[in-house]
Parts: structure tokens; C-alpha cells; sequence
């Protein structure tokens, strides 16, 4: 069978990653979080979030060491549990390690790259400001690779969490191990010295006189712009900033629709269990729209990717290459039912 990902996309496209990034720093959080993506991947028949376990803001000052090794253990434990119930041999769990100037980061790379780095499917590096500092991070991260016989490179994701990074956003997006960069929107807005007010870190819907929130505010809107934009020219996933109103699911889903329909985001971060299904419906397309796309792909490989008419349209090789990345969209959301003809595309 001659795949549609073999056929239509070129290199500069972007993984195929689940849309939805949970974080969690404390013990108890991170147990449930793994156990919640086992339950809701047998609910699914996929891995529907990615679970980041959270070095940088989750380890107390001090702590940093016996953090990372708890982290280290926790992700070698979910990878081979997994493994062992047969969840299509996937284990989506990535760890947010300390900013590559922070003294803590090498300590961080050692134990959970040297220790768990087989297991992990990408490594957070936040903070990042140019290219130099993934360079920076690359050195110690393959030197140590290894040892946690990894055979693979390691993918990295990136934080941009400042204006100089956002201005050098292009050359880090271009960066080959890059897989996906995420907007850090608190460290942004902080870090303009009090010149965005506050309301732009959160999800309000503004009216005349008042703030602007993140989906309004001229300079976090060019932000968000800049960094999807530099993903996708270098294809590469661009994931959106976290809901701090997490007790607001129908915010949550708003915010998610804005990344997604608006702002060119294809992924999101959730820091509550509850925000996961709102991201989720949110990402996914319409049934109405999967069914078109099952039908015109499964067609156009009937007909070795020759043009084809459906309902009196022309479609070809650039309306394929739309519709393959909607049932894509559908297979990470758990949208695409599983007796669709088109289920054999994602069959491992």
C-alpha cells in the first residue's frame, strides 16, 4: 500500500503530534496524569496527549536532584507498563527540564536523559533564546543519550518565552532536532517590565475601555503569529500557551478554537486533567468534514493519486495533501471511527 504521508507531504511537514501537551510537577499529579493517559488511550485506541513531566517549575529549590530522579523513575515505570498492555507500542511521556544556564540543567540531563532517555518521546528545553542555546543543549544531551540505550535522536521541543526570542524565532524553528516550540505567554508578558498589563495573561472577553487579554493584546497576538508562522515554514508544530482558567471548561474550548482556527496552532497545553477534553474537541474537525476526507483519500489511492471528481468537484494532488492532514487531525483526536475504511492508513 503506498501511503498518503509517502505521497503527498514533503520533509517540511510536520510531525504528527497528539494535539493535546499535559504538564505536571508535583508526585501525585504526575501519577494520575500517566494513569489517565492509559485509561483514556484504551477509551480511544490512541495516545490523545502527550504527558510532560515538569522538572523546571516542579522541583523544590534544593530538591532539584531527588526530583529529577523521581521524574527519571516515573518514566521508565509508565514506558515499560505500557508497553505491557499493548496500547499500539506507544508511550507518549516528555520531561521539562531546567533552562540550559540554570545550574541544575546538566544535573537534569544526566539523570533523565542518561537514565530514561529510551523512554522518553522528546525533551522540553524552555527559556530558549537563539539557536545557540539548542546548540548548548545538544551537546550534553547526545553526549549522555547512550547511556539510556537510545539508538534514536532525541526530538526537542522549545519554549519561547521572551521578545528576543520571538525575534530569533525563525532560526530556532529551522533547527533540524526542533520538533515543536511552544509559546510561554506569563514569562512573555513578565518579561516586557510591566509595559502589557496582566490581563493579557488571561482569557477574558474584553470590552471598550478596559485590558486586552491574550487573544486581543497587539504584542501577544504578534507573538503567537510570529512563532506559528516560523513552525510552519520550517515544518514544525506550533503549540499554544496554557488556560490558567482551568475550572472554566467552555473557556478552555474557546481558547483552544482561537489557537487553533485564528492563530494556526495545532497543539496546546493543558495544566489540569480537565482541560484535556475541552483541547481535544476543540483541535478536532468536524465528523462532516473526516467523512469528505475518508472518502476523497481512499478514492485517490484507488486511483494512484490521479485526479479525481467528487460531487462534481476536481480534486488532486494540493486538495489530497488538505484532506490527509484531516484525517490525521482526526486519528490524534480520536475522531476517526474505528471502522473507517481510512483506519488502515493508521494501522501500525
Amino acid at each position: 500500500m503506498t501511503h498518503p504521508r509517502h505521497v503527498l507531504l514533503g520533509a517540511a511537514v510536520a510531525a504528527p503530534l497528539p494535539v493535546c501537551d499535559h504538564y505536571c510537577g508535583v508526585e501525585s499529579r504526575m501519577v494520575k496524569s500517566l494513569a489517565l493517559q492509559a485509561e483514556l488511550a484504551q477509551e480511544f485506541g490512541t495516545c490523545v496527549f502527550d504527558v510532560t513531566l515538569d522538572c523546571e517549575d516542579g522541583a523544590p529549590v534544593g530538591g532539584e536532584k531527588d526530583h529529577a530522579n523521581m521524574v527519571a523513575t516515573h518514566v521508565n515505570r509508565h514506558f515499560n507498563a505500557i508497553n505491557n498492555i499493548a496500547i499500539n507500542g506507544v508511550s507518549r511521556v516528555a520531561v521539562r527540564v531546567h533552562p540550559v544556564d540554570h545550574p541544575a540543567f546538566e544535573q537534569d540531563v544526566a539523570i533523565v536523559v542518561g537514565g530514561a532517555g529510551a523512554a522518553l518521546c522528546h525533551l522540553m528545553l524552555p527559556k530558549v533564546e537563539s539557536v545557540i542555546d539548542i546548540h548548548r543543549a545538544l551537546q550534553l544531551i547526545d553526549a549522555v543519550l547512550p547511556s539510556s540505550v537510545r539508538s534514536e535522536p532525541l526530538p526537542i521541543h522549545a519554549l519561547i518565552e521572551s521578545p528576543l526570542a520571538v525575534q530569533q524565532v525563525a532560526a530556532i524553528a529551522a533547527h533540524p532536532r526542533v520538533q515543536s516550540l511552544s509559546f510561554g505567554l506569563m514569562d512573555f508578558v513578565s518579561a516586557h517590565g510591566g509595559a502589557i498589563p496582566a490581563a493579557a495573561m488571561g482569557m477574558a472577553m474584553p470590552v471598550p475601555g478596559e485590558d486586552l487579554d491574550q487573544f486581543s493584546h497587539p504584542l501577544v497576538v504578534r507573538a503567537k503569529l510570529e512563532i506559528a508562522s516560523a513552525c510552519h515554514a520550517h515544518g514544525k508544530v506550533p503549540s499554544h500557551c496554557v488556560v490558567t482558567e482551568f475550572k472554566k471548561p467552555e473557556v478552555v474550548q474557546l481558547a483552544a478554537q482561537r489557537a487553533s482556527r485564528l492563530f494556526g496552532f495545532t497543539r496546546m497545553w493543558s495544566i489540569h486533567p480537565d482541560q484535556i477534553r475541552p483541547i481535544l474537541a476543540a483541535f478536532a474537525p468536524a465528523e462532516s468534514e473526516v467523512a469528505l476526507a475518508s472518502h476523497i483519500i481512499c478514492a485517490a489511492q484507488a486511483a494512484d493519486w490521479a485526479p479525481i471528481s467528487v460531487s462534481g468537484r476536481l480534486h488532486d494532488r494540493a486538495s489530497y495533501r488538505y484532506f490527509w492532514q484531516v484525517l490525521e487531525k482526526a486519528h490524534q483526536t480520536a475522531r476517526l471511527h474505528r471502522d473507517d475504511p481510512a483506519q488502515k492508513f493508521f494501522m501500525s
